[in-house]
C-alpha cells in the first residue's frame, strides 16, 4: 500500500486544491506548509511527515485518510492490515489508517505507534464541531489540548473538541500504541 503513497497523495492532494479553488499560495498561507513543499508532493517529488500531512488536511477540511485513498461507498469493508495506509515518520512513530474513506464522510480511525521518549508535535485545529477520541492501549501518552496536558496510562480514553491546537507525546520509557476517532466538521459555507 505505501508502494503508491506519492501517486495517491499527488492526485488527492491536487484534486482537493482544485475543489476548492486554492492556488498553492493559498493552501500554503491557510496550512503553514511551504509553497515549493506542497508543489513537490503534487509533482509526486517528496512525501511529506506525518505532521505536515496533517496540517495541509485541516487546511483542506478534510482527513488524512482523503488525501491518501479514494471513495470506498461499498456497505461493508474489510481493511486488511496489507491495504491500510501507513505513514512512518522520520521520528520514528507510525500512523496507520483504519478507517476507509467514505463518500461525503471526513471520519478517521487511527492506530499510532510512538516510541519511548518521542514527541509528535503540534497539530492544528479543524474546523469548529470536529471531535476527537483518544484510547491509549498500551504506554503513556500525554495529549495537550490549548496548553493544557492531559496524562493518559494504558486503559484510559480522553474526548476533546477538535477545534483546538493538539499535541501529542509519549513521555514513557516504553513504546505507546493509541487509538483515535475523529471527525472533522466541515466549515460553514
Amino acid at each position: 500500500m505505501e508502494d503508491d503513497l506519492p501517486e495517491r497523495l499527488r492526485t488527492q492532494l491536487k484534486a482537493q486544491r482544485h475543489r476548492r479553488e486554492l492556488s498553492l499560495e493559498a493552501l500554503a498561507a491557510a496550512s503553514g506548509v511551504s509553497r515549493s513543499m506542497i508543489s513537490d508532493i503534487e509533482r509526486g517529488a517528496k512525501i511529506p511527515t506525518v505532521l505536515v500531512l496533517a496540517r495541509l488536511a485541516t487546511a483542506l477540511g478534510v482527513t488524512v485518510a482523503r488525501l491518501l485513498g479514494e471513495d470506498q461507498p461499498e456497505r461493508v469493508i474489510v481493511r486488511r492490515a496489507a491495504e491500510q495506509p501507513a505513514i512512518t515518520d522520520a521520528g520514528g512513530w507510525q500512523r496507520r489508517i483504519l478507517s476507509p474513506t467514505l463518500p461525503g464522510v471526513e471520519f478517521e480511525f487511527i492506530r499510532t505507534t510512538i516510541p519511548a521518549g518521542v514527541t509528535l508535535g503540534s497539530f492544528s485545529a479543524h474546523a469548529a464541531g470536529s471531535r476527537e477520541y483518544v484510547a491509549v492501549e498500551t504506554g503513556e501518552l500525554t495529549v495537550t489540548v490549548d496548553g493544557v496536558r492531559h496524562r493518559l496510562a494504558a486503559g484510559d480514553a480522553l474526548y476533546y473538541a477538535g477545534d483546538a491546537v493538539h499535541a501529542f507525546a509519549n513521555p514513557g520509557t516504553t513504546e505507546c500504541v493509541y487509538y483515535t476517532a475523529m471527525h472533522v466538521a466541515k466549515e460553514p459555507a
